[in-house]
C-alpha cells in the first residue's frame, strides 16, 4: 500500500531536467529581450581579459546587471569603457546555463550625452596630467627653418590644401603627408601610428625625416573631435622626438593633444605659419643685414687705414734708425788693425817668457825626480804584497786547525743522535702496542653489543623468522595467501613450508604475543641485550 502511494504522481505538471529548464529560460529571455538599450554606470571594469573579452557590470542607484563585450565587438567600439563612465549600451539579454545568472551582451557603447563626455574628458585629462605628459619641461622648441615638414591629416579635406597653400606662399619646403582618418572608428589609432611612424624615420634614409610635425583637423563638435582626446594619441604626441604642432579644430576648440603637443595653433593655417618663416621677410632682412655688414666693413677699413697712417708718421726714417749702428761699425773697423798687432806682441812676449824657463838641466832634474818617485812606490808595493801574503797564510792556518777539529765534534753529535733515535724507537713500539690493545678492546666491546642486538639471539630462545619466496620477512599473517610456500628460519638452519588455512583475525594474530609475554619477562643471559 505504501509503495502504491509513492509511485502515484501528485500533479499533472510537466517534468523538466535542469538543463531543459535552463535552456527554456535562456530562449525565453533572448526572444523577449533580443535588442535592448540600457543606460547605466560602468562598474568593476578592469580592462579586457587575456582572451580579449571584457567583463563588467552596469548599475544605477537601485539595480545591477552583469555585462560582457566579446572580443570581436570590443575592437570595433568607438568609445572604450572606463570605470565609473555613464554609458548607453545596446545589446541583447541572455543567460549563462552554468549558473542561474543573466547578463547583457553589449554590441555598441556610447557615453550618455555630452555631459558624460566632458566628465570623461576631465577625468582623462587629470590622469594624463598626473603622469606628467602635459609638463612644460617636456616641450621642445620649433626649428627656425625646417627643411621637411610632416603633416598628419585627412588627404581629402580642405585642411591639407590650406596648409600646403600657406607653406608655399611663405617658404616652400618639402612636405610629407601621412593620410589618416580624423573622425570615426579607428581614427585615434591611425593618428597615433602616424606620429610614431614619422618618428621611426632615420636621418639620411630613403624618406627624409621631418624636422617638425603638424597634426591638423577642421572644426567640429565634441564628438567629431573625440579621436584627438584618445589616450593613445596623447601619449604618441608626448613621446614624439620631433617637435609637434597641434592644429585641431578652430581657435575655441580644445582637445587633449593640444596639451601634450609642443605648441598649439589656433587653426591649421596658423600651424603652417608657425612652422615656416616668410621667405620674403627673410630675404629683406638678409639684404638689410648684408648692407649693414658691408657699411660696417668699409668703416672699419677706413678707421684701420687712418690709424696705420698715424703710426707710420710717428716712426723714424731708415737713415735715422741705422745711423748709430753704422758709426759703431766704423769705429770697430778702425781699431781692429791696432788690436791685432797688440795681441801678436802679447802672445810673443808670453812665449819668450815660457821658453826662458826651459833648459836641459831642468829637464834632467825633473826626470830624475820622477824616476825616484816611481822606485819608491814600487818598493812600497812589494812590502804591501808581502804583508798581505803573510796575513793570508795566518788565516789559512787557523782554518786548517778548525777543519781538523770538525771530525771529533761530528762523531760526538752522531753518538748522541743514535742514542736519541733508539729511545724514540722504543717509545714508538710501546705506543703502537698500547694503541693496538685499546683498539682490540673497543672492537670486542662493539662485537658484544652487535651480538646482543642480533635477531639470531632471539632465534636461540625458540623463535623463528618466516620469509616469503623473495626471502623477505613476513610480519603479518594477512599478507600470506593459501597455499603459499614460505621458509622458516631457526637458530640452527632453515626449513621450507606451505601455508594453510587459518584464522587471520586480529585476535588470532595477537594470540601468540600473549603467550610469548612470559618469555619476554625472562632475564637475558649475562652480557647479552634483549630485543624486547
Amino acid at each position: 500500500m505504501a509503495s502504491f502511494l509513492m509511485d502515484e504522481s501528485p500533479s499533472n505538471l510537466t517534468e523538466f531536467t535542469v538543463s531543459e529548464l535552463s535552456g527554456s529560460i535562456k530562449r525565453t529571455i533572448e526572444t523577449a529581450f533580443d535588442q535592448v538599450r540600457v543606460r547605466g554606470e560602468i562598474s568593476g571594469y578592469r580592462g579586457p581579459h587575456s582572451s580579449g573579452h571584457a567583463y563588467f557590470s552596469l548599475k544605477d542607484d537601485k539595480s545591477r546587471i552583469d555585462a560582457v563585450i566579446w572580443k570581436g565587438n570590443f575592437s570595433k567600439l568607438k568609445y572604450r569603457p572606463e570605470e565609473g563612465m555613464e554609458v548607453i549600451a545596446i545589446g541583447k539579454v541572455t543567460t549563462f546555463p552554468g549558473s542561474s545568472k543573466y547578463q547583457i551582451v553589449i554590441e555598441s557603447l556610447e557615453p550618455a550625452g555630452a555631459g558624460a563626455l566632458m566628465a570623461l574628458l576631465e577625468e582623462r585629462k587629470r590622469k594624463l596630467s598626473a603622469e606628467g605628459l602635459f609638463d612644460a619641461a617636456r616641450k621642445q622648441l620649433l626649428p627656425f627653418m625646417p627643411r621637411v615638414i610632416g603633416v598628419v591629416t585627412s588627404p581629402t579635406g580642405a585642411v591639407i590644401r590650406d596648409i600646403l597653400h600657406r607653406i608655399s606662399d611663405r617658404f616652400p619646403v618639402h612636405v610629407l603627408v601621412w593620410p589618416v582618418k580624423v573622425q570615426g572608428e579607428g581614427s585615434g589609432n591611425e593618428v597615433a601610428n602616424a606620429i610614431a611612424g614619422f618618428n621611426a624615420f632615420l636621418q639620411g634614409g630613403p624618406i627624409p625625416r621631418p624636422d617638425v610635425l603638424i597634426v591638423a583637423r577642421g572644426g567640429g563638435s565634441l564628438e567629431d573631435l573625440w579621436s584627438f582626446n584618445d589616450e593613445a594619441v596623447v601619449r604618441a604626441a608626448a613621446e614624439s622626438a620631433i617637435p609637434l604642432i597641434s592644429a585641431v579644430g578652430h581657435e575655441t576648440d580644445w582637445t587633449l593633444i593640444d596639451y601634450a603637443a609642443d605648441i598649439r595653433a589656433p587653426t591649421p593655417t596658423g600651424a603652417a605659419e608657425m612652422a615656416v618663416p616668410v621667405k620674403a621677410d627673410l630675404e629683406a632682412q638678409l639684404a638689410n643685414l648684408g648692407a649693414r655688414l658691408a657699411g660696417a666693413s668699409n668703416r672699419q677699413m677706413d678707421q684701420r687705414r687712418q690709424g696705420l697712417r698715424a703710426l707710420a708718421r710717428a716712426l723714424p726714417s731708415l737713415d735715422q734708425l741705422l745711423a748709430l749702428p753704422r758709426r759703431r761699425f766704423d769705429e770697430a773697423a778702425g781699431g781692429l788693425g791696432r788690436s791685432l798687432e797688440l795681441n801678436t806682441l802679447n802672445k810673443r812676449r808670453s812665449f819668450e817668457q815660457a821658453a826662458s824657463k826651459l833648459s836641459p838641466d831642468m829637464l834632467a832634474r825633473r826626470l830624475a825626480e820622477r824616476r825616484q818617485r816611481v822606485s819608491e812606490r814600487a818598493a812600497m808595493a812589494e812590502r804591501v804584497v808581502e804583508r798581505m801574503i803573510e796575513r793570508l797564510k795566518t788565516r789559512l792556518g787557523r782554518a786548517d786547525a778548525t777543519l781538523a777539529a770538525v771530525p771529533a765534534r761530528l762523531k760526538g753529535q752522531t753518538e748522541r743522535g743514535r742514542d736519541r733515535l733508539d729511545s724514540l724507537g722504543r717509545r714508538a713500539d710501546s705506543a703502537v702496542v698500547n694503541d693496538l690493545r685499546r683498539s682490540r678492546s673497543a672492537l670486542l666491546a662493539h662485537d658484544r653489543i652487535l651480538q646482543s642486538l642480533s635477531y639470531k639471539n632471539v632465534l636461540m630462545r625458540g623463535y623463528a623468522v618466516i620469509r616469503d619466496a623473495g626471502d623477505r620477512p613476513v610480519s603479518r599473517a594477512a599478507s600470506l595467501t593459501h597455499p603459499q610456500p614460505v621458509v622458516l628460519e631457526f637458530a640452527d638452519g632453515r626449513v621450507s613450508a606451505v601455508t594453510g588455512e587459518g584464522d587471520a583475525s586480529p585476535a588470532a594474530v595477537t594470540a601468540p604475543k600473549t603467550i610469548a609475554k612470559p618469555v619476554r619477562k625472562a632475564e637475558p643471559p649475562a652480557g647479552q641485550g634483549s630485543l624486547f
